[in-house]
């Protein structure tokens, strides 16, 4: 009774999430198109930090809790989720063109920035110092963005422009539903892992990966087939940039983060899907449906090995 009761408990934390998720990604949209920020940097930024808010809540909560085998393994997963399945999915219901800066800039900065997360857990932790490094790097790629939006500016017509009250009510509720939805899917999932005798790591890298990354998905497919390939493709490298350094830096700020041996493996696969993101486009400058049925097709075997080693 317990457990069926824990798994309604994961499902209504799963709604909570996706649905806060939404309204914090409307009402910060909103308020970001009214400065004419152009629709790559809202996706990159706004709409990124948005849809990753549920990462950022279930690993900081995981960390708070103790239940810091969870942080890793829900960022990686929840990364390779994000191109694999989320950007499959999307490039297989619509081709998606890239942009330029995002192919040739933020695409290879996601690839580097993971390479440096590989680097830092070696030694089997991420450190208060690693941490700050990560947050360090955040902050200058922030302001990068930053300059970059004031270059070019955008009217800001590709998002739905509510009203400014509306859109700081829709975001702020996003936002308390996105943390009380965390602490419930954090509870919930430790519980049943520990039930079937599963670990926190596998637990992390599957089933809350697919939980908190629900927002990316939903956004992504919404925004390509509104044709907003800026924010569809902006949403997940901006995701994944996110979840390295700011959820994993102040995670690790919070508490000495275990980094398992075996999240070798995993690292090394994120590190692949962003450079086979880069290779199926850098010819065309597009994501086909055929480069999104390889995406999933990688996913799979992906999912095979995790199985293969619970």
């Amino acid at each position: 009774m317990e457990i069926a009761l824990q798994f309604l408990i994961l499902v209504a934390g799963f709604v909570l999430l996706v649905k806060g998720a939404d309204w914090f990604v409307d009402g910060s949209a909103s308020i970001a198109a009214k400065f004419g920020i152009p629709q790559l940097i809202i996706g990159l930024t706004i709409v990124a930090m948005g849809t990753s808010a549920p990462e950022a809540a279930v690993s900081i909560s995981s960390a708070l809790s103790g239940n810091t085998g969870i942080t890793i393994g829900n960022i990686l997963g929840s990364n390779i989720l994000n191109v694999l399945i989320i950007l499959g999915i999307s490039a297989v219901i619509v081709s998606i063109a890239v942009a330029k800066q995002c192919l040739f800039i933020d695409t290879p900065f996601v690839i580097g920035i993971s390479v440096l997360l590989l680097i830092l857990g070696l030694d089997g932790n991420i450190t208060f110092v690693d941490a700050l490094i990560l947050l360090v790097v955040f902050v200058l790629y922030m302001t990068y963005l930053f300059i970059s939006a004031k270059k070019n500016k955008s009217n800001g017509d590709e998002i739905k422009v509510m009203s400014v009250p509306k859109s700081i009510i829709f975001a702020l509720l996003g936002l308390a539903m996105i943390v009380f939805g965390s602490n419930i899917t954090v509870d919930s999932a430790s519980f049943i892992a520990k039930e079937f005798g599963l670990s926190d790591s596998f637990i992390g890298l599957t089933i809350v990966a697919l939980g908190t990354s629900l927002p990316e998905l939903f956004t992504s497919v919404m925004a390509a087939r509104k044709g907003n390939a800026d924010i569809a493709i902006g949403n997940i490298v901006g995701s994944n940039i996110f979840n390295i350094l700011f959820v994993v830096g102040l995670s690790g700020v919070i508490t000495t983060v275990p980094f398992e041996p075996k999240f070798i493996i995993d690292t090394a696969v994120a590190i692949g899907a962003s450079v086979l993101l880069f290779l199926l486009c850098l010819k065309s400058k597009k994501l086909t449906r055929i480069s999104g049925a390889i995406m999933l097709m990688g996913y799979a075997g992906y999912f095979a090995y995790l199985v293969s080693n619970i």
